[in-house]
């Protein structure tokens, strides 16, 4: 009886704290490790080589974390894709990065016909990323200008604001 109520209450602090955590505000905690510097980020593309994130320098970088197995990962990536249609690729690079092995991510391609391009991020229990998805957007010089656990939908005129002002250097 003991080990249910110690159990009940783990499960319960637990999804506390998640809750907490999905529930920030744009740019709250830009001091953990994840933030410091975009050199610090190691992605590679689907071909397994590493990607030059100092090559998209002068663009505005939009690096979204998921999982295949993330539901609010899933139900954000509709809205990550129509807000890349709207901005535009030219305007701004959008990268979403899983932690899974290559054979998953390039399962989930197949069953998911997004328009992404998609990452393997190489370190992200270094970066300090405590829950997903979690987005980081770089203004053009690649500093650090929103970081954010949860869900969010980025397409909603709010979103999308945040992201041209981005693009615009505000």
């Amino acid at each position: 009886m003991r080990t249910f109520l110690y159990s009940g209450l783990f499960i319960t602090c637990f999804c506390l704290f998640m809750m907490a955590a999905c529930n920030e505000r744009p740019g709250q905690d830009k001091s953990s490790t994840a933030q410091n510097s975009i050199t610090q980020i190691r992605l590679t593309d689907m071909n397994n080589q590493p990607i030059d994130l100092s090559a998209y320098k002068g663009k505005p970088l939009f690096i979204n974390i998921w999982a295949t197995w993330c539901k609010p990962c899933l139900k954000e990536m509709p809205s990550i894709e129509k807000a890349q249609e709207l901005i535009g690729k030219e305007n701004m690079i959008f990268l979403l990065a899983s932690n899974e092995n290559m054979d998953q991510i390039k399962e989930f391609i197949q069953e998911n016909k997004y328009n992404f391009t998609y990452t393997r991020v190489e370190n992200a229990e270094s970066l300090g990323i405590e829950a997903l998805p979690t987005t980081l957007i770089f203004d053009a010089n690649h500093q650090l200008v929103f970081f954010e656990p949860g869900y969010r939908k980025w397409d909603d005129v709010n979103n999308l604001d945040l992201l041209r002002k981005t693009i615009a250097g505000k």
